[in-house]
C-alpha cells in the first residue's frame, strides 16, 4: 500500500487520538472529509490499520506495582506456559524473545504480596528475574510508517 504524506498524517493523527472526527482529520491535512474516511477505509483493508482500543490505568484499577518479569523456561515448559500466561489478568504484554531468557513479560500486581503469589505461580515454569517499574520515561506509542 502507498503511504504517501496524506496517509502518514491522518495515521499520526488517529494514533495521537482515535476518537477524532474524519471531519477535524480533513481540516487538518487539506481533504474532504469522506476522502478521510476512504482513506482511512483503505488503510484498514490492507492491514495497516489493526483496531483501535481504549487504554485504562491500571493504577486507577487498583494496580499499585507494574513489573518486568524474564523467564527462562525449564526443558518442556515452554509450550505449557505460553498456554497458562493467556489466563493471567496481571499480564499486559508477553513476548516471545531471543537470548538466555526465552519470555519477558509487562505485569501489573496489587501490591507486594500479589508479586509474591504471582511469581510463585511462574516458578514452576522456569527461572524468573523481577524488575519494579519505577517510572515510566518513554511513552511513544506511534509507529510511522517506512517511507
Amino acid at each position: 500500500m502507498n503511504i504517501d504524506t496524506i496517509n502518514q498524517k491522518i495515521l499520526h493523527l488517529i494514533q495521537e487520538n482515535a476518537r477524532l472526527s474524519n471531519a477535524a482529520i480533513g481540516r487538518k491535512v487539506g481533504i474532504s472529509s469522506p476522502a478521510v474516511s476512504e482513506r482511512i477505509k483503505k488503510m484498514e483493508d490492507a492491514g495497516l490499520i489493526h483496531g483501535y482500543r481504549t487504554v485504562v490505568s491500571p493504577f486507577e484499577c487498583g494496580y499499585q506495582l507494574k513489573a518486568i518479569i524474564t523467564i527462562r523456561a525449564f526443558m518442556g515448559k515452554l509450550k505449557p506456559f505460553l498456554e497458562k500466561v493467556q489466563t493471567y489478568n496481571e499480564v499486559l504484554n508477553c513476548y516471545r524473545i531471543t537470548g538466555n531468557e526465552n519470555i519477558v513479560m509487562e505485569v501489573v500486581l496489587k501490591n507486594r504480596q500479589h508479586l509474591e503469589s504471582f511469581i510463585d505461580q511462574l516458578i514452576v515454569y522456569g527461572e524468573c528475574k523481577t524488575q519494579i517499574v519505577l517510572s515510566h520515561v518513554v511513552a511513544n506509542n506511534e509507529i510511522r510508517p517506512v517511507s
